[in-house]
């Protein structure tokens, strides 16, 4: 009968759909809470459906959200709590909120959206402080979650969430969402090594992390019915991609995924591996640029190679950069999995450092080409990418709020009758009068104890404590004139420094200079050794530039930055407070010195580190920040040999980093050094930084000055003479002798490639400061394999690196640490 057939085909439709629609995970627990609703009947998909989490509607929005649980929430006046009953083990826990001003349902009390702020804490951990939804959200989407990774230990009853408001405040909450998850999926038995503690640690199951980023790169948005059964979302990667170079799309939908024992199917859903992006023609990289905050971060890179013509290890290797370090010299992900259509993942940390000041931090991942492994096809790429932010010592994962934007026409609350208005402005208006006339006799008598204090001939000297951290920006008027910003650095008294200089002692100097002398000094009962610049006041330009460096360098924290202590504009003097720097300048290790000569290695390890902190500031900030005066001198070295940039004076804030936009200002810089285009055009960018940067290779290379005088005693220019020898393959004579013997050929034939490059007269024609700093990592990667008479490198580390900037790790997060140590950078 034909009728028989017909049944069992569709019967085995209805099984081949079922079980190609079942997730590869089923959660334990999935709990989803409608917050202020009475409605247990709204689904989220399928069979799973918001509960309610009272009897009664409470609050409810004006422009409700046509989803749950945004249409309605819970308000809390005092601390409140939700005790979850759940099984141990790792679990999400999504928050969600729509920032609205709600009401109660007869409309007799509004909570007015811009009102609210409180603390979330899940057992003993604070996810949120002083968290306003309000600042978080943004007009064009005033619905959001927040997502956390906790587990529930055995000797805990479940989740307890609570709800604190601050002071004069509410709290509320939409939807709470709990989904269990594999153990293994991010709490793995893997080591992951932190690389400045030269043995691996593993990150242990009693973190709690806070998901910031998860993307399916190269492809769509992924929601949580695509997701395995976790009830993820996955975003597209475009608005973080940095510099407008979006690559190529890569999209197999024939594919089919072989998950294996270590990236089971749970780990991401099939779509995101079956997408990628990877590098376009023409270009040199692929390149991300994440807004966070200072902490911990945990970041996983999702890779599958699905391209037909990639079958072979070293056809496709490529570095993987983080934050402006090496996290990977060459990922061969053919050779990591043996086959194409085979997922793997990779898990990396790093730190960012707080700068103390607020406003976003950037964290930049790019993927470039191995120059080293020479693979067969110049590419990269990425299928999906997951950050993490971890708690820190004080199990605590919240960040600052954001900087408040102004109060829109429809926020203002409901307007008070004329009557009682009125009465308002009456009693502030003599509360104010009350106030301006005590405060203009306490101002009185401030100034006559001032006056009697500085007679005295015992005055005390001030402590010399920084300004507290919980202020916002101030200004303090000088006697110079200028409004500088004292929360962000120490402000010392005149008194202060003369006493840790003697009076400005020239016994004291260590430098002098067109700007004026640099004293050595101790700070703190003499625990800290400081170097202090004392400007020429008489100098309008030194005033300048005196507002620019402590305006700049006190917002900027990194390694191989110099920092800047403090100041003093006290009696129109303008000094700087620096970090010591033991071994000096750069150019003191290189031209006409007593000092021993540099090794090659070293001059190679010093370039690396300044060319990072040049990329910090071209990449690193919001706005690119140009030095102007990269040269020898203003390359300073700690007691570890360990270069810092300094001397910000000329810098210039420029465009949105990113962009190619050019500063049109007057040309200032060093002779010998500065950028001829810049001087032609005076149109500044950060490719001015290039050619002064290339100046020091040759500088370092040569151990000559950027000017110098020939045999006849005619002043000869570096950059021309070494261009010159260059083309004539004459570069090898004019090689600082100090240093023959310790090059090898090929290495020197890539530098002297890279100094070429950055001279280049067009401004186009010079890589970028993250260029730079690669090609002299490979150059370092040949010196060194020649050295070690090896031509092959590893094509993977053993474990995954964390970076260098060394965070502050506690014996909380990662085992194994006895001999843990805080390393600041």
């Amino acid at each position: 009968m034909p009728f028989f057939p017909l049944l069992l085909s569709f019967l085995l439709h209805i099984i081949t759909t079922a079980l190609s629609t079942t997730p590869p995970y089923n959660a334990i627990d999935q709990i989803f809470i409608n917050c202020g609703s009475d409605d247990s009947n709204t689904p989220i998909y399928s069979n799973l459906f918001w509960e309610s989490d009272t009897s009664e509607p409470e609050e409810q929005g004006p422009s409700v959200p046509n989803s749950a649980p945004y249409r309605t929430a819970r308000i809390f006046q005092s601390q409140f709590s939700y005790p979850v009953p759940i099984e141990t083990g790792p679990k999400f826990l999504r928050l969600y909120f729509y920032a609205a001003t709600y009401s109660n349902l007869n409309k007799s009390v509004f909570f007015n959206k811009n009102e609210s702020s409180f603390t979330v804490t899940a057992n003993d951990f604070t996810l949120l402080s002083n968290f306003s939804p309000y600042l978080t959200s943004t007009p064009s989407k005033p619905t959001f979650n927040k997502e956390f990774i906790i587990t529930v230990q055995d000797d805990q009853d479940g989740l307890n969430i609570t709800f604190s408001p601050s002071p004069k405040s509410y709290a509320f909450i939409n939807g709470i969402e709990i989904v269990s998850m594999p153990d293994n999926l991010y709490f793995a038995d893997e080591y992951v090594r932190i690389k400045f503690l030269n043995q691996p640690h593993d990150l242990k199951n009693t973190t709690a992390m806070e998901t910031l980023y998860r993307l399916n790169v190269g492809g769509a948005y992924v929601g949580i019915k695509e997701d395995t059964g976790l009830f993820r979302e996955w975003y597209q990667d475009d608005k973080y991609i940095f510099d407008g170079d979006f690559g190529n799309t890569t999209h197999a939908a024939d594919v089919s995924i072989k998950y294996t024992e270590r990236t089971p199917a749970y780990t991401a859903p099939e779509i995101v591996y079956t997408t990628s992006r990877v590098i376009a023609n023409g270009s040199k990289s692929l390149a991300w640029s994440f807004p966070i905050d200072s902490g911990f971060y945990y970041l996983r890179f999702h890779f599958c190679e699905i391209q037909q013509e990639n079958t072979n290890q070293n056809e496709t290797v490529f570095k993987i950069s983080i934050g402006n370090q090496t996290a990977e010299i060459g990922a061969d992900v053919i050779y990591l999995t043996s086959d194409p259509e085979i997922p793997y993942f990779r898990d990396y940390g790093t730190w960012v450092g707080d700068d103390g000041c607020r406003g976003e931090k950037y964290l930049n991942i790019s993927l470039f080409p191995s120059l080293t492994h020479l693979p067969k096809y110049s590419n990269s790429l990425l299928n999906g990418l997951e950050i993490f932010k971890l708690h820190v010592s004080n199990r605590s994962l919240a960040a600052a709020d954001p900087e408040p934007i102004p109060l829109a026409l429809d926020n203002k609350p409901p307007k008070k009758n004329s009557k009682e208005s009125t009465l308002l402005y009456s009693v502030i208006g003599s509360v104010t009068g009350v106030l301006v006339v005590l405060l203009f006799i306490s101002f009185l008598i401030f100034q006559l104890r001032r006056r009697v204090k500085d007679s005295s001939s015992n005055a005390t000297m001030s402590s010399w404590i920084p300004p507290s951290s919980t202020s916002k920006s101030t200004s303090k008027t000088s006697g110079s004139g200028s409004s500088l910003p004292s929360d962000l650095c120490r402000h010392f008294l005149l008194e202060e420094i003369k006493f840790v200089t003697d009076n400005f002692n020239d016994s004291f100097v260590i430098g002098r200079g067109g700007f004026g002398n640099v004293y050595k000094g101790y700070i703190d009962n003499g625990a800290t050794a400081v170097a202090i610049k004392r400007l020429n006041p008489s100098s309008n330009q030194g005033a300048r530039e005196f507002k620019t460096e402590i305006q700049i360098l006190s917002t900027l924290r990194h390694l191989h930055l110099v920092s800047l202590i403090g100041y003093c504009d006290e009696n129109c003097e303008m000094i700087l407070v620096y970090d010591y720097m033991l071994n000096g300048t750069l150019r003191d290790h290189l031209c006409k010195t007593e000092n021993s000569p540099l090794q090659w290695k070293n001059r190679l390890q010093i370039l690396i580190g300044a060319a990072r902190g040049l990329d910090y500031l071209h990449t690193g900030t919001k706005h690119v920040i140009i030095h102007r005066d990269v040269k020898s001198t203003n390359i300073l070295l700690d007691e570890k040999w360990v270069a810092k940039v300094s001397d910000f004076g000329l810098s210039k804030i420029g465009p949105t980093a990113g962009t190619t936009s050019h500063v049109s200002t007057e040309v200032k810089g060093s002779f010998g050094c500065l950028d001829p285009e810049y001087y032609k055009s005076q149109q500044l960018t950060h490719k001015s930084d290039i050619y002064s940067f290339g100046v020091v290779l040759f500088e370092v290379l040569c151990a000559r000055p950027p000017i110098f005088p020939d045999t006849s005693n005619i002043q000869v220019n570096l950059a021309e003479w070494a261009k010159i020898s260059c083309k004539k393959e004459t570069l090898e004579q004019i090689v600082d002798p100090n240093l023959q013997g310790q090059i090898a050929p090929e290495c020197l034939s890539k530098y002297a490639e890279i100094a070429i490059r950055c001279l280049g007269d067009n401004r186009t024609e010079r890589p970028s400061m993250s260029d730079v700093v690669w090609r002299l990592e490979y150059v370092m990667q040949l010196q060194e394999a020649t050295e070690n008479r090896k031509n092959d490198l590893p094509m993977f580390p053993l474990y995954p690196l964390f970076l260098e900037g060394q965070p502050p790790v506690t014996n909380e997060i990662f085992s194994g640490s006895e001999d843990v140590t805080s390393v600041r950078c």
